[in-house]
């Protein structure tokens, strides 16, 4: 295995190549499938970014609200269902801090320029500046 170029250097690289190269050039189909292309590998440098750290995250502070270990993805199915069967509610401690960590986490993958995420983040940032 080499040290070099990796792996976000490989893919900032594609994603240029496709953006400066192949979008100018192209006929407007193909530079519309280029962008495509460009944004779906963008998506795929976040997951790889930000994905594996934002799971444990999640995973743990689901373990302090739920009160038990497991996968990532039981630990969402039993917190979808105490929410659905009225044994988990809005007033349970961490719950909302929780939903909303975890939306703000996706969308940073998912949608990072999203106008509502980037709305959320300043009011987070104002909100720490009050404490």
């Amino acid at each position: 295995m080499q040290d070099t170029p990796a792996p976000d250097e490989l893919l900032g690289s594609v994603i240029d190549f496709l953006r400066d190269t192949v979008v100018p050039e192209a006929s407007p189909r193909t530079a519309f499938q280029a962008r495509v292309a460009a944004s779906a590998l963008e998506l795929v440098w976040r997951q790889i970014e930000f994905g594996a750290s934002g799971e444990e995250v999640e995973k743990q502070r689901l373990i302090a609200l739920l009160g038990v270990s497991a996968p990532l993805d039981i630990l969402n199915e039993q917190l979808a269902d105490a929410l659905a069967d009225g044994t988990l509610g809005l007033g349970a401690p961490g719950l909302v801090d929780h939903l909303r960590a975890t939306t703000l986490e996706k969308l940073a993958v998912d949608q990072p320029h999203y106008s509502g995420y980037r709305a959320a983040l300043r009011e987070d940032a104002d909100a720490r500046k009050e404490d």
